[in-house]
């Protein structure tokens, strides 16, 4: 399985961050949850996004905001 995940490439959609091996955006799976859609029917809607990229960039989301606490709490004073 390829380990990368995310790819940010100034030729695909100018820089935009996306699932690696495919030009679908990161936000289009934030913007999915948020809207409550689950993870399977982006993963429809997407088909060549894979469910391990989907888990790892959550997982990554997961640990940058776990690790910017202070930056985050910065925020809110």
């Amino acid at each position: 399985m390829e380990r990368r995940v995310i790819n940010i490439d100034p030729e695909i959609l100018g820089g935009t961050a996306v699932f690696y091996g495919t030009r679908v955006p990161i936000k289009n799976l934030f913007d999915y949850l948020e809207t409550g859609e689950s993870i399977d029917t982006f993963l429809e809607d997407f088909e060549g996004v894979r469910k391990e990229q989907v888990i790892k960039v959550l997982e990554m989301s997961q640990k940058l905001i776990e690790t910017s606490t202070g930056i985050l709490n910065e925020n809110f004073d």
